[in-house]
């Protein structure tokens, strides 16, 4: 894939997008000061490039029930390729889990684990430590969410 060449119009959309992708071509192309036709091939070069990933809508979480979020970080088990795969598998598999990170320092692996209420956490950690050898495991709960962005930083573009 060929490097691509980002200037201020292509970094509106991409901030626009962020913000709303279901707003019109016509909208962002008035924002940005083109016509509809340039604007969406811009979106266009931006996709096939693969700085736009995908279109998703973001949820409200504590509207669907989802009121504790738990930071949960892992010792592993062993640190050979086999168990590494298996543990990538097991702990993807868990709906709950909705980001997941190979780490430095004294944990190997954070998650980030969505659930209704402690109950449901502690159904999703038997799970999650019986059904692969781990060496620690330990959890924290937030009590605040202070900030949340799905928004990348373009200011370095």
């Amino acid at each position: 894939m060929e490097k691509i060449s980002i200037d201020t119009v292509d970094k509106k959309l991409l901030t626009l997008l962020q913000k709303n992708a279901d707003v019109s071509v016509a909208e962002m192309a008035e924002l940005v000061g083109l016509t509809a036709t340039p604007c969406w091939r811009r979106i266009q070069r931006l996709q096939q490039a693969g700085l736009i990933t995908r279109k998703v809508a973001l949820l409200d979480a504590p509207k669907l029930g989802l009121s504790m979020t738990v930071f949960v970080q892992i010792k592993a088990g062993r640190h050979d390729g086999k168990w590494l795969d298996e543990f990538a598998r097991h702990a993807s598999s868990f709906e709950e889990v909705v980001e997941f990170y190979r780490m430095s320092g004294e944990y190997d692996y954070l998650l980030k684990v969505m659930v209704t209420d402690m109950q449901c956490f502690d159904h999703f950690y038997k799970r999650l430590v019986n059904g692969i050898d781990l060496n620690d495991v330990t959890s924290s709960f937030a009590m605040e969410q202070i900030k949340y962005s799905t928004a990348m930083p373009l200011q370095h573009l």
